[in-house]
């Protein structure tokens, strides 16, 4: 069997059957395979970046438990699946990366020389800083172990990107056909991660039977986990307050004790709740700069920290916490059920205090403008409640707005670029989300981000998908200007100086796409009211000149809780 071929009979065997790809010479034969399988979703994209992108956003809706393919042709095919292989690696999400090479006999090996193929380049050194597993198959032989070992790998303990770099020759030899049956018979080697010692479950039980304000906190590495909304629809029923990071965020429904994101732009009620707890226990979250803020030694002043995670170098890592559980999530979940006793010294008034600090913040932050953007986000929750949707954000200003008013219904999830936070996220990733969930795909952007991969807007108008683009279009790059303002008095080079945006109206009927254009508040509302009966792609685009700031937020070395603006102001 041609060897390509037995790589699709793999992939397929394993529920592999998506392929983003941008098409190259050295990734024809494996194209090839896979069409002629019959078996496969093949998306071509316009950039390997959003095909990469793309594969993550299957992922994502899957919770991890799909794993798509990217693919890019050698040299600069492979460098641009790098952004979206990094995404991955930074958030944990599974993605098989596949890249063409030129043929063995044609590579330099040890030669001193810069390159000998065509567009030969070592994409395996690479990708190994941002991979779990990284390798080129040489031999025609070592191809079905290497991607049951790289799948595998996968899909294990804290999950994360793998690549394979084929050579051409390797693609199109045979392969035994009983070697090729042997493999497809063999079961992926998935480890789940460590589980909770029955010692530090005691341990922990401890600290809850004296806490008399507990708080729970669920970070990016719980967001998936299945024992997740059972637990946390417990926490409502029992009053135990809870938060969220940015990550942790985007699978939380919005529970009557849900107190929101923590961190530098988070809700004021959020920080508050850490500042002013006695027991912060933190699930899947790295506690970085951006969750506590610069002064680590003033977080959660009050509190007995518990972190729970399933990478072990991630404890005691920023944050010294008084009690390390190395676990997954799931397993943690499952493994400390909260019941009628867990809490018992609970005080009655804490729900109620931080119900008290969620209901002060509930101000319009911007009333000052001609358009909110918590207003509108607000709008969004009303007018998609109780329908299945998956928002989508890039990177900026919209991003913040976003995450701290979307509320989300059952059903509903939001997607986040957290760690890696690539700007031209969205739109690719939006593609691979509403292809694996058939259902309504919304992507919050703004002017800059969707530049970067607006050339995908061919590919949504291919696919016909259910995808609404809102664009919070201010025709600057509002973030850094604001950094610029706060730090550079005003400066503005490369955010406004230097920096341009079209109408993305006229672009998306360019590509066939129905567009709207919003420049007040009223025209916004009727445009957003539309987006329930829309089934097809439609663009948003509303015009905030001069929005450059996410308020509240926290200025450097500021405590968690002394956000700017100051609420009385």
């Amino acid at each position: 069997m041609k060897a390509s071929d037995a790589l699709a009979r793999f992939l397929t065997a394993h529920r592999v059957r998506t392929c983003f790809e941008l098409v190259g010479g050295m990734i024809t034969h494996m194209l090839d395979s896979f069409a002629e399988s019959g078996q496969f979703d093949i998306v071509s994209m316009h950039h390997e970046q959003a095909a990469a992108f793309a594969a993550e956003g299957v992922a994502r809706h899957s919770k991890g438990k799909t794993v798509a393919l990217a693919m890019g042709t050698s040299g600069p095919g492979a460098t641009n699946l790098l952004t979206g292989i990094g995404s991955c690696w930074f958030d944990s999400v599974p993605c098989l990366f596949i890249t063409g090479q030129v043929n063995t006999h044609e590579l330099r090996g040890e030669l001193a020389i810069r390159q000998q193929g065509f567009q030969e380049l070592d994409i395996v050194e690479l990708a190994r800083s941002l991979t779990k597993y990284a390798a080129r198959v040489d031999s025609p032989e070592d191809l079905l172990s290497q991607l049951h070992k790289a799948l595998s790998l996968a899909l294990s303990g804290r999950q994360g990107p793998v690549l394979l770099d084929i050579p051409n020759n390797v693609q199109r030899v045979d392969i035994p056909d009983a070697l090729v049956g042997n493999w497809l018979n063999v079961p992926l080697d998935i480890d789940a991660g460590t589980e909770a010692s029955s010692d530090e479950l005691e341990r922990l039980q401890a600290l809850c039977l004296e806490a008399q304000r507990p708080l729970l906190c669920i970070g990016g590495g719980a967001r998936w986990a299945d024992a997740m909304a059972p637990w946390l629809a417990a926490a409502d029923a029992l009053d135990i307050p809870y938060v969220s990071t940015l990550m942790g965020h985007e699978r939380v429904v919005a529970g009557k004790n849900y107190f929101n994101m923590i961190g530098s732009y988070g809700n004021r009620e959020a920080n508050w709740a850490v500042q002013n707890c006695d027991l912060l226990i933190v699930v899947g979250a790295r506690l970085d700069v951006r969750q506590t803020g610069a002064d680590t030694g003033d977080f959660a002043r009050n509190a007995a920290i518990v972190q729970i995670d399933i990478d072990p170098a991630q404890l005691n890592n920023r944050v010294r916490a008084d009690l390390n559980i190395c676990a997954s999530a799931d397993s943690f979940f499952r493994a400390f059920p909260l019941q009628l006793g867990t809490f018992p010294a609970l005080d009655k008034c804490w729900p109620a205090e931080l119900a008290a600090q969620r209901e002060k913040a509930q101000i319009n932050e911007y009333a000052d403008w001609t358009i909110s953007p918590s207003e509108v986000v607000k709008q969004l929750n009303r007018v998609l409640a109780g329908r299945p949707v998956d928002y989508v954000c890039d990177v900026g200003n919209h991003q913040m707005w976003a995450a701290q008013s979307l509320r989300l219904s059952p059903g509903q999830a939001v997607h986040y670029s957290g760690g890696m936070g690539a700007m031209g996220f969205a739109l690719p990733a939006a593609l691979g989300i509403a292809l694996q969930s058939r259902h309504k795909a919304v992507v919050i952007t703004g002017d800059g981000s969707l530049q970067i991969n607006i050339q995908e807007l061919d590919t949504l108008k291919r696919m016909d998908l259910d995808l609404t683009i809102i664009v919070m279009n201010n025709s600057v790059l509002g973030m850094v200007k604001n950094f610029q303002d706060m730090y550079f008095d005003g400066r503005n080079q490369s955010t406004q100086k230097g920096y341009s945006s079209p109408s993305f109206t006229d672009i998306a009927r360019a590509y066939g796409i129905e567009a709207l254009r919003a420049e007040n508040a009223e025209e916004t509302e009727r445009a957003l009211n539309l987006i329930p009966e829309r089934n097809g792609p439609l663009l948003i685009e509303i015009i905030m000149d001069g929005a450059t700031e996410c308020r509240p937020r926290l200025a450097f070395g500021s405590k968690l809780d002394k956000q700017f603006p100051p609420l009385d102001a």
